[in-house]
């Protein structure tokens, strides 16, 4: 009896964890959005993406081998999916999912090299709090965007878009309706993070996870290579000056985040882990006021509160036709 009791307690505890470890990713995503904009002193945004996203590759590699060696990689079946597929073989499949490891990789890489420099980019002319929470614009534009992909839009999805409109119109639109550049960099962004969702959830089922974040980030630091030595002049000084924010994006956001977030989805109901996710875009804003000093005037603020409540209707009523995963 006793040890059933232990058994129990033991099982009780494992959410509690879990639920702290997406705290932690929430608060290391939040705080990414001020180095992401201190970055920005020293050196362009391809340069920065294509470091810190370098990092983000290596550091994931030795958390794959401990995984693996542990017996903590995510298991496909093959032949389930191709059962759900209807098909009989992998030569029946579009041939984009007959390598999906691999392809998984480069199409996610593509997407999120043009959405993480949009960011960068726009982050030079905008604040860390409107930038997080214009990002934050892909938790109501997925559902939307999965109109095209069949997937059911529901009424909390059309809500959650007004308000998230609205919040944005508060936030970026000035009286004299004109926008920020930064602001509009930072709203493309937020379409092709939605993208990228979209892609990650077609391929989820068919690859390991960790896999896919490692090979994804690679590709944009090959990607990025192009325009870092086309478009800027990246040298060693300024790659040591930008070292301690690359640092934190590369290994802390991009690597440790992304592992805590795998990790604490395990036990997590997805809605649940989105909605936590999701509050990085608040947190973006607390640690700008207190690391940078920014301070938002009420007009924004309204935008924020607004924009808050779209990502909250979204997360609270989640469909079943697809699961949101975070970038």
């Amino acid at each position: 009896m006793n040890k059933n009791n232990s058994v129990n307690a033991k099982k009780q505890k494992k959410p509690y964890l879990h639920l702290f470890l997406l705290c932690i990713t929430a608060i290391i995503w939040g705080a990414s959005f001020v180095s992401q904009s201190v970055g920005m002193d020293y050196v362009g945004p391809f340069t920065y993406n294509g470091v810190r996203m370098f990092l983000g590759s290596f550091v994931l590699l030795p958390v794959i081998y401990f995984m693996r060696k542990r017996g903590y990689t995510q298991k496909v079946d093959r032949e389930q999916i191709l059962a759900q597929r209807g098909v009989s073989s992998l030569a029946e499949l579009p041939w984009y999912d007959r390598h999906p490891q691999l392809y998984s990789g480069i199409f996610a890489g593509i997407i999120l090299f043009i959405a993480s420099s949009a960011q960068q980019y726009g982050i030079q002319f905008t604040t860390t709090g409107k930038a997080g929470f214009i990002t934050a614009m892909y938790v109501v534009l997925v559902p939307l965007l999965g109109i095209f992909l069949r997937h059911k839009t529901r009424v909390a999805d059309w809500v959650a878009v007004v308000l998230a409109t609205f919040g944005f119109y508060f936030l970026s639109i000035t009286e004299g309706f004109s926008i920020a550049k930064g602001d509009l960099y930072i709203l493309l962004c937020a379409f092709f993070y939605s993208l990228h969702i979209l892609v990650l959830n077609h391929y989820s089922p068919m690859v390991d996870g960790v896999v896919l974040a490692a090979t994804q980030f690679f590709a944009v630091g090959l990607i990025s290579l192009v325009p870092m030595f086309t478009l800027e002049t990246p040298n060693l000084q300024s790659l040591l000056d930008a070292a301690p924010p690359i640092l934190y994006s590369g290994v802390l956001s991009s690597g440790i985040g992304f592992t805590l977030q795998i990790i604490g989805q395990r036990k997590v109901p997805p809605a649940q882990a989105s909605l936590i996710i999701s509050q990085e875009s608040t947190l973006s804003v607390i640690f700008g006021w207190l690391l940078l000093n920014e301070v938002m005037s009420g007009r924004e603020i309204l935008g924020c509160v607004l924009m808050l409540a779209g990502i909250l209707i979204s997360q609270l009523t989640p469909t079943k036709d697809y699961e949101r995963v975070s970038t």
